[in-house]
């Protein structure tokens, strides 16, 4: 049950950080007006690939970087955790960083800005690093990992269906509604956000009060 509670975590939080259907909206402002689905259909699946890359890459290598620089998990968690309070404010008041940069399409190749930067930073960025770090070190076997994994692929997988589909959730939910979604999915990433920085600044003061 512990297992299952922890994937069920993990899911819901790699799904309220990752966004898909505000990204979704981002995209489409980036993306050319005139996109055919055949096209929003490559770059669903190229950004898609980019995320699934990049979690790899952090959860293999991730805490080379902490033990690099002789950073403490608690640590993280409490950084982490502010800056994904900053995110959920400001997914809360609808004017996320990441979706106030706008390229021209006109100029440049759909494919290309699926991986920058719908892919990265946008998709996966800061907090979704953080968060996948924070989990790797929460996990104490090769099961745990097995079930960050899977959590995040699921997610990746509906994030690759709501992106090739965006245009159509856009014609249905319009922008009213994305943001009311994104709004929520804001609330979430705060609680998660205080649950961080609460654990991480009682470890920390376990461990600095028992030396």
């Amino acid at each position: 049950m512990d297992n299952l509670s922890a994937f069920l975590q993990q899911s819901i939080t790699f799904f309220a950080i990752l966004d898909p259907i505000g990204i979704s909206a981002i995209a489409l402002s980036i993306l050319s007006t005139n996109i055919t689905k055949t096209q929003m259909n490559t770059v669903a699946y190229k950004a898609t690939i980019t995320i699934l890359v990049a979690f790899f890459v952090v959860i293999i290598s991730g805490d080379l970087v902490l033990k690099l620089f002789g950073i403490d998990e608690n640590s993280l968690k409490v950084m982490g955790g502010i800056i994904l309070i900053l995110m959920a404010i400001s997914m809360v008041n609808g004017s996320v960083e990441k979706k106030t940069s706008k390229d021209s399409a006109d100029d440049k190749n759909n494919e290309e800005l699926s991986v920058i930067p719908i892919g990265i930073p946008i998709a996966f960025g800061t907090g979704l690093f953080t968060t996948i770090v924070i989990f790797k070190h929460q996990a104490q076997s090769a099961l745990d990992l097995l079930s960050i994994s899977v959590a995040f692929c699921l997610n990746a997988l509906v994030f690759y269906l709501i992106l090739r589909n965006s245009i159509y959730i856009k014609k249905y939910l319009g922008l009213t509604g994305q943001n009311i979604i994104t709004k929520l999915m804001g609330l979430i990433v705060g609680a998660i956000a205080v649950q961080f920085i609460i654990g991480g600044i009682v470890a920390l003061s376990k461990s600095y009060l028992g030396a």
